[in-house]
């Protein structure tokens, strides 16, 4: 009985044994499944890790970049705009500083700008300058560069802009000849102390600048009035009357075609040939312009430098130019001189041009469409 139990004992040792062997085995193979898993794992999320930073970094070094380039990109335009900027007002100011008739406004605009307040003159002038709108239909003017010589320029541009060809007699004779005959022909050696404007220049070299004057102005009126188109011709002129030297030049030719006029007259004159216009005899008149040496040297030669055309002289352009000066002075508003011709006496055919004045010393050009 007893050895039937020792022998059950014993085989349940053995039993347990044997379990606890297997419960080893099974624990060991799952402890090494464990730690197989778990290198794998740690290593792929390491690499994972390692990647992000990698991807990270290059992110953020091209977000950098991105960032450095709108940057700069942005800079670079508010440069390049400001700069722009600059440029476009500096040639719109030369432009309009070098341009000495300037594009129209408003007649009742420029009224309003020019003539504030309630002034007894300031009241005068808007009326003046509504009767111009209203009666005379007026609506626009185009500004002249208010220098000495405002008056040629406001001229000359108006016949230029027009197309006025050539006067008749400027077409029968060569223009560019008329220093020539002056000088050696009637032997008037006295021009050599003809002034040219502001730049006062007098000598021997007279005769060759005078040439030069009469070259620019017959070129540049034979071009311009050859044109056509209305348009092209605009800008013609306001390529001209931008170029400061070109225009003094035309300025000179034409006081020295005033010269050339009063020579021939006070020899016709004095010569007691056939009578000449009345404007002569007022011109010869008076005692600063008694013959042509003193009308040069007290009048002409001081246009363009410190004085203006007076209304006499303005008389003696429109004649010679054969135009129709009609001049509106608002200064002179409700009086029988508010709108004068210049000459009084003027043939159908003659073109007209019209000129606005507040002074008699500055004028600007009226507009009527």
């Amino acid at each position: 009985m007893q050895r039937r139990h020792d022998r059950k004992a014993s085989k349940n040792r053995d039993q347990f044994t044997e379990q606890e062997k297997q419960s080893r085995i099974n624990h060991s193979k799952r402890s090494v499944g464990r730690h197989a898993v778990q290198p794998w794992t740690a290593a792929t999320k390491q690499s994972l890790c390692l990647m992000w930073q990698k991807v990270k970094l290059q992110l953020m070094l091209s977000m950098s970049f991105l960032v450095a380039v709108f940057w700069y990109c942005r800079r670079l335009y508010s440069f390049l705009a400001q700069l722009l900027k600059r440029w476009s007002n500096y040639l719109r100011r030369k432009l309009i500083r070098n341009l000495s008739v300037l594009t129209e406004v408003d007649l009742l605009g420029y009224s309003a700008r020019e003539w504030k307040g309630e002034t007894k003159q300031a009241k005068h002038m808007r009326e003046a300058y509504e009767e111009l709108f209203w009666s005379y239909h007026i609506k626009y003017l185009r500004q002249v560069r208010k220098d000495n010589y405002c008056v040629l320029r406001a001229v000359l541009f108006q016949i230029f802009s027009q197309g006025i060809p050539f006067p008749s007699w400027m077409k029968e004779k060569d223009i560019l000849k008329l220093p020539e005959k002056l000088l050696y022909s009637q032997g008037c050696n006295w021009i050599q102390q003809y002034s040219f404007g502001p730049e006062r220049y007098t000598g021997p070299n007279a005769f060759g600048k005078l040439r030069k004057c009469m070259e620019t102005l017959k070129t540049n009126w034979t071009e311009i009035s050859a044109t056509k188109d209305h348009e092209e011709r605009g800008n013609l002129c306001n390529t001209l009357f931008s170029d400061e030297s070109k225009e003094h030049k035309l300025y000179e030719a034409i006081k020295f075609i005033m010269l050339y006029e009063v020579v021939e007259a006070y020899e016709q004159i004095k010569n007691r040939e056939e009578p000449m216009h009345n404007l002569f005899s007022l011109l010869l008149a008076r005692d600063s312009s008694s013959d042509p040496l003193s009308f040069m040297m007290n009048h002409l030669n001081s246009i363009g430098d410190s004085i203006c055309l007076d209304q006499v002289e303005l008389f003696l352009l429109g004649y010679l130019l054969e135009v129709k000066i009609r001049v509106y002075r608002l200064h002179r508003f409700n009086t029988e001189e508010f709108q004068v011709n210049y000459p009084d006496e003027y043939r159908r055919e003659w073109n007209e041009i019209s000129l606005l004045t507040e002074d008699d010393r500055y004028y600007h050009i009226p507009l009527f469409r």
